[in-house]
């Protein structure tokens, strides 16, 4: 297969890129451009150039025995040099070849056309400067057969001896390999630093949207039984009132449903001390909460400080469970064990079996669901269903 149009290659059916895709493949456009380039680098570049046309002026003004016709043909010929740099340099920088290549031989082309007429410094320089820089910004087989043809030139003409000759050729040919693969090595650094803050960016909104999620999960755990049960008390009180209810019935309902309001802004405060990571050890969290149950607590395995994460697990799923045994399980036996196991921690909530009571038809109908998927989130699981008395909610998550 060929290369895409930007000139990187396309891989090949059997997984490979192929030696043609080494020949036809473009430098990068980060090797190509001269953006986040260091200003010492940058400095060194603009010498060179400032040398390069310095000898060109240099031998074009200074030489003796130049007509003025010669003079002014010279530096049109600079002129048009110039123009075909900075369309080469363009085009590189485009990966336009074509275009490219008839840039660089314009640049030949004056060199060969200086050399005819004595100015064999400047075509020394033209030659040598197309070559360079044909190996560092062309594909690379469009490369060898420039620099080839522009030191080909250079080795023709130059009058010291074949090896010091030879020598020079290969070591000019060598600079702009060297000068090719520092440029193709910064830009794959370039491409790795914007891989870097891309993934630094995408993981930072992963973050960002699990942290809502989280406390999406928090306010729903918190506050969604607590409204819904002080929602049954004072519509019960409503309905009392408007048919001449005994008083003391109402004001149970009104107390009830201040009781519960009392108890979600605790565990509102709870879960705002969870998120600060200000939280009581689990065991004691777990004989807080079932205090107004009756219930037993039971911890088995060697004690240990768990993972925000899995401490919140924990503590939300012991509630839900509870709340539920007050809804569905009325007048039930109730018995919650925490045991550390392994690399897990266990949550198991079971209870005798009861009467539903008036909040059974309360809430949204999402308690399990949320709990498992909690649990699932922090890689553990979670089973809930009856059993041959009652009905078991039982949790494990790694911690």
């Amino acid at each position: 297969m060929g290369t895409d149009p930007a000139g990187h290659g396309a891989p090949r059916e059997d997984g490979g890129t192929g030696t043609l895709d080494t020949w036809t493949r473009w430098p990068s456009r980060e090797a190509l451009s001269s953006e986040r380039v260091t200003r010492p680098r940058r400095l060194l570049s603009w010498l060179v150039r400032a040398v390069f046309i310095s000898l060109l002026l240099w031998s074009t003004l200074f030489r003796g025995g130049v007509p003025g016709w010669g003079i002014a043909l010279g530096l049109v010929a600079i002129v048009v040099c110039g123009a075909s740099l900075v369309v080469f340099f363009r085009a590189t920088l485009e990966q336009r070849l074509w275009l490219s290549l008839g840039s660089i031989v314009v640049v030949l082309a004056v060199g060969s056309a200086a050399h005819a007429t004595g100015f064999d410094l400047p075509a020394t320089v033209l030659w040598c400067a197309a070559a360079i820089m044909s190996m560092e910004r062309l594909p690379l087989g469009a490369a060898v057969i420039t620099a080839g043809t522009a030191l080909g030139s250079f080795a023709l003409v130059n009058e010291d001896p074949w090896p010091t000759t030879a020598a020079v050729t290969a070591g000019l040919a060598l600079a702009g390999y060297v000068l090719r693969l520092d440029a193709e090595a910064r830009g794959n650094a370039q491409q790795l630093l914007a891989q870097e803050r891309a993934a630094r960016a995408a993981e930072a909104e992963s973050a960002a949207l699990a942290e809502r999620g989280r406390i999406a999960r928090e306010i729903h755990d918190v506050l969604a039984h607590s409204l819904s049960a002080q929602l049954v008390h004072l519509e019960a009180a409503r309905l009392l009132i408007e048919g001449d209810g005994d008083r003391q019935q109402i004001l149970g309902r009104v107390v009830a449903a201040r009781s519960m309001a009392s108890e979600g802004l605790a565990e509102t405060r709870q879960a705002l001390s969870a998120l600060r990571g200000e939280m009581t050890p689990v065991e004691d969290f777990l004989r807080e909460l079932v205090v107004s149950d009756g219930a037993s607590v039971a911890v088995a395995g060697e004690r240990r400080a768990l993972t925000a994460e899995a401490s919140q697990a924990v503590r939300r799923v012991a509630q839900e469970a509870l709340t539920n045994v007050r809804k569905h399980a009325r007048g039930a036996k109730v018995t919650v064990l925490l045991e550390y196991g392994e690399g897990e921690v266990t949550l198991d909530v079971r209870d005798s079996g009861g009467s539903s009571g008036e909040l059974a038809a309360s809430g949204a109908g999402y308690g399990l669901l949320g709990m498992r998927e909690r649990a699932e989130l922090l890689g553990g699981s979670l089973e809930a269903g009856p059993e041959q008395e009652g009905f078991a909610v039982r949790l494990k998550v790694p911690g």
